[in-house]
Order: structure tokens, then C-alpha cells, then sequence
């Protein structure tokens, strides 16, 4: 029996991702680089231009919009996707509230795997859309 990839079992548990087959949770792997922060480290500033996306393994921190603090993050978390499909403005800001260990994957290595993994590229843009709409408040008919 094959062994468990914690860092893989993470990837596929991600809502980003949990649709990708084994082996473009594989790929996606590949991509992914582990690295490990220390608390009161921005990860992001609102407004500056984003190129990756992050995903906490362990650690916390906060989100931040218009120096209002929106939400707080834990492992599992992700923040920065939109950077994997359209380099852009950050939407919030995220400091870390206790040393943290992530994974970060950059958007042009991302975007080549996109280009060659149709499958990939409906699922990251399928929870996208998901998210996109609970951000739209309900119309009345």
C-alpha cells in the first residue's frame, strides 16, 4: 500500500483542488515550494501586485481589508489564488499571527500547468466561480 504524502493530502484537500485527479495533485506538488515564515510577516500587501498563492500548513494569521482585520486563517487555509490566473492588485492584506510553515506556488509555473492540464484548470476556475458568488449578495425576482 502506498504511503500518504502529507503535502499532497493537503493539496487534495483544498476545495481549489480536491477534483484534480492523483496525478495533477502530483503536479501540482511538484510546483509547490514549503516554506517556513516567522509571526508578523506580511505574506501580502492590499494593493501590491500578487504572482503566488499561499496555503498554510500550520501557523495563523490575520486578513486584513482597508486596515479592518475580515478574517483570521489557520492551516488549511489558502489566500492569493487569484494570483495563479491573472498576476494583480492584492485584495487584502495577511500577517502572520504565530510562526507559520506554507506552500507557495507561483503563478507562471501554475499558468503553464494550466495551459497543459485542461482538467486543472476547470477545477481551480469551478471553486473560483463558487467563491464569486457568495460574495454577490441574493437578487429578488
Amino acid at each position: 500500500m502506498a504511503r500518504s504524502d502529507p503535502k499532497l493530502d493537503l493539496l487534495r484537500s483544498i476545495p481549489l483542488f480536491n477534483r484534480a485527479k492523483p496525478r495533477e495533485i502530483e503536479r501540482i506538488g511538484q510546483l509547490a515550494d514549503e516554506v517556513e515564515m516567522p509571526a508578523g510577516r506580511v505574506l501580502m500587501r492590499q494593493g501590491d501586485r500578487g504572482a503566488e498563492m499561499f496555503i498554510l500548513v500550520s501557523g495563523a494569521g490575520t486578513v486584513e481589508r482597508d486596515g479592518r482585520e475580515i478574517d483570521r486563517i489557520g492551516p488549511g487555509a489558502w489566500v492569493g489564488e487569484l494570483a495563479l490566473l491573472a498576476e494583480g492588485p492584492r485584495m487584502a492584506t495577511i500577517t502572520l499571527t504565530e510562526p507559520s510553515r506554507l506552500l507557495v506556488i507561483g503563478h507562471r509555473e501554475f499558468h503553464t500547468l494550466l495551459g497543459e492540464s485542461p482538467a486543472i484548470r476547470t477545477c481551480v476556475l469551478d471553486e473560483l466561480a463558487t467563491r464569486l458568488r457568495k460574495l454577490e449578495p441574493p437578487t429578488t425576482a
